[in-house]
């Protein structure tokens, strides 16, 4: 039976939960999913605005907007269409709700905890597809779907190291494959711009004695070579410790040109719009 599990309202920044429903299973695949759910919490800063993420027997599908991201599991055979439109209800319920400042400032999860009463009608409605009266709204957000579709993430992006994307590849079904370029870096804190510039100073300062100790030696052999050695060593060492990729701020690059990304999501799509019609 498709049908959605829960959904979650999870602030994009840092990944603090405001809302969530209850779960109707707490199985094995249930347990995994609320890793999955946690991971992707983390990482939405570095992700699209609307993603999906296939786990086997469910889908993980999610939307941002204005700092906030509306996170939904539901059985893989529910239809996509649905899934968003499900999400897009959430989001402008929240957004009229609760206003900017309150979900930047909150400190405790799950503190907007009376939200869940709305994400509890809205579940049992999409979950009763015959009974819901958004029908007319559903082929606007079909077709916005075919022309923008959800990123597909793979298991692998859910790995990373040294808060950078996962350096493989993100593989498509016959899509061809999308480098690691194109993924969103986490932005530059102000201790990382600090740490980096001080990193550049000691390196340089390093090799700029290291210079002098050679000259030193070349002219009156009163420097030990060990210093030499020493001084050449912390240049290193300083470099060593630089990674510039964490200066950059996040951005994501368009998807390459005839990659086939759009052409295969399309071909899903219209698997939902048939159906939607066996739905209806």
């Amino acid at each position: 039976m498709s049908m959605i599990l829960s959904a979650s309202v999870i602030r994009v920044r840092d990944g603090l939960p405001l809302s969530a429903s209850t779960d109707y299973e707490q199985g094995t695949g249930m347990q995994e999913c609320r890793k999955y759910f946690k991971m992707l919490s983390r990482k939405l800063a570095q992700l699209p605005d609307r993603c999906t993420l296939k786990t086997g027997r469910y889908n993980i599908n999610f939307i941002s907007s204005m700092g906030v991201s509306y996170m939904m599991l539901c059985t893989e055979n529910y239809p996509n269409v649905l899934a968003f439109s499900f999400l897009d209800e959430l989001q402008k319920e929240f957004i009229t709700t609760y206003n900017m400042m309150k979900t930047n400032t909150a400190v405790r999860p799950y503190c907007f905890i009376e939200f869940d009463n709305f994400i509890q009608r809205t579940k049992q409605r999409y979950n009763n597809p015959r009974s819901l009266s958004t029908k007319i709204n559903l082929s606007d957000m079909q077709m916005e779907i075919k022309l923008r579709p959800p990123y597909q993430i793979s298991m692998g992006e859910l790995g990373s190291a040294n808060g950078v994307t996962s350096a493989f590849s993100v593989d498509y079904k016959g899509a061809g494959k999308i480098s690691s370029a194109h993924q969103r870096l986490e932005p530059a804190t102000l201790s990382g711009i600090v740490a980096f510039i001080l990193s550049l100073l000691c390196a340089a300062l390093n090799l700029i004695r290291g210079f002098h100790a050679i000259e030193s030696l070349l002219q009156s052999d009163g420097e030990d070579l060990n210093y030499i050695v020493a001084f050449f060593l912390g240049t290193a060492a300083c470099l060593y410790q630089i990674r510039p990729q964490r200066l950059l701020l996040h951005g994501l690059l368009p998807f390459p040109p005839g990659s086939g990304y759009l052409q295969n999501h399309r071909v899903q799509s219209d698997r939902d719009h048939l159906d939607m019609e066996h739905l209806q």
